[in-house]
């Protein structure tokens, strides 16, 4: 690298640092998938990498009213835009990368990115007891089916963007494999947006994954490996056999935020689309029930709205809700470990709180099942400063809320995509303004 371009990206950089540790990287220099600390022997921090947020530089104009494609829409609340413009890219050259990849998109799996619907849903908030207002945010039309596709998008956005800056971390890019461990959602997502921008696709899968998901992954042109479960074996195997493909060189390309610190980013979309419809609609949002499995959906909908409310974009930010299923429960285990903790003194200790569930995990929201919270710390945060709680779905409930979701809706959501409706059956009777997810289509 010249000593102007290094002089160049140093004066402009775009940063992400480790929210357990501290370390800072320049995302043009290091990519910013695992902290550069993670790993090391007896190293018990919590690591993941976080982008600095410009905010005051894009409290104006935090959002582009004209565009419905929310990688345009929101370009200046992304670290990746950033990073771009940083690098010499103009605003019309990200423009280009984003329409030619949604294009592209378009054309593998029928639809690109777009603005998705938040609607009011009466009958459903009656049947779920909800006194105030229940709002809807459906992801069963989004690209692949559901949200993950807003996280995978980010990432895929930062390789195009090292790609058409020419920055050195582009070198070899292209020969190393993207990597993913998943059951469902984040699998098709991956596989779609990799056979788009024409990257090769390793998926790890449990034996038990949807035989109409294991066949569009073929269609697709993934890379299929089913992972056993092994005897004395701690945590997920899909994940493990993915981070073994990962430290042998493979891209990580999952939605599990200690691995790629781009994953979160692209799915705070969400928050900030929920943000600008509610205000436009003269409200606010009171309360946000989530389903919780990796912990990713979650925390970037509480990083969204945060973000959302420190631009202007809404008054404040929701109380975040984060659901999960009796069958699995980790990060609530967490939570109730943690006590009054100072969060640093909890992000040095990692495994005092969250390690994997011990039990076979089970439940009909199958995609939720994750042995292990990653993004655990993050939503922790969140619940203490929006006032929220961690809450445990009976089965039945998680069965019900399912139920509803299908019957007082038209929204063809799965049990894993209506998992946070369980949350709300499971909390004490909710007023005001309550919104859920409903993300996953039904296969």
């Amino acid at each position: 690298m010249g000593q102007r371009l290094a002089n160049s990206l140093a004066n402009s950089a775009t940063r992400f640092v480790c929210h357990g540790c501290g370390a800072s990287i320049d995302a043009a220099l290091t990519l910013p998938f695992c902290c550069p600390n993670a790993g090391k022997v007896g190293d018990d921090v919590d690591h993941l990498l976080l982008p600095e947020d410009a905010t005051t530089a894009v409290t104006a104009g935090a959002s582009d009213s004209t565009e419905l494609n929310p990688f345009l829409r929101y370009r200046h609340l992304l670290s990746i835009y950033r990073l771009a413009r940083n690098s010499g890219l103009s605003d019309t050259a990200w423009n280009e990368i984003v329409n030619r990849l949604d294009e592209s998109l378009q054309g593998v799996d029928g639809t690109g990115f777009r603005i998705t619907p938040m609607s009011l849903q009466v009958a459903l908030g009656k049947a779920t007891g909800v006194s105030g207002n229940l709002w809807v945010k459906d992801e069963t039309s989004n690209v692949s089916g559901s949200h993950k596709a807003r996280h995978l998008m980010g990432v895929m956005l930062y390789l195009r963007v090292l790609e058409a800056a020419r920055l050195p971390l582009a070198d070899g890019l292209r020969k190393r494999r993207l990597a993913i461990a998943s059951c469902g959602n984040a699998a098709m997502a991956a596989a779609v947006i990799a056979r788009a921008a024409d990257w090769p696709l390793d998926v790890f899968i449990p034996p038990d994954a949807s035989a109409n998901v294991v066949l569009r992954l073929k269609e697709l042109s993934a890379q299929i490996n089913v992972c056993e479960r092994q005897a004395g074996e701690q945590g997920d195997p899909c994940f493990l056999r993915f981070r073994e493909a990962v430290n042998a060189g493979a891209i990580p390309f999952g939605v599990q935020g200690t691995e790629n610190g781009l994953a979160v980013e692209g799915g705070r979309t969400l928050a900030f689309e929920m943000a600008e419809y509610i205000r436009s609609v003269g409200q606010d949002l009171d309360a946000l029930f989530v389903q919780v499995g990796g912990g990713a959906l979650a925390s970037a909908l509480a990083q969204g709205f945060a973000l959302a409310a420190k631009t202007g974009m809404i008054a404040r930010s929701p109380k975040i809700y984060a659901v999960q299923t009796a069958g699995c429960a980790p990060l609530d285990r967490a939570w109730r470990g943690m006590g009054d903790l100072d969060l640093s003194e909890v992000a040095a200790h990692r495994s005092r709180f969250i390690w994997p569930w011990e039990l076979p995990p089970v439940s009909i929201a199958h995609g939720i099942l994750d042995d292990e919270t990653y993004d655990w710390l993050e939503i922790t945060r969140a619940l203490r400063a929006t006032g929220g709680e961690s809450l445990v779905a009976k089965e039945e409930q998680v069965i019900k809320a399912h139920n509803l979701a299908r019957a007082r809706t038209s929204i063809p959501v799965s049990a894993t995509g209506s998992a946070g409706l369980a949350g709300v059956l499971a909390a004490p009777a909710q007023g005001g303004n309550v919104a859920v997810i409903f993300s996953g289509v039904d296969r």
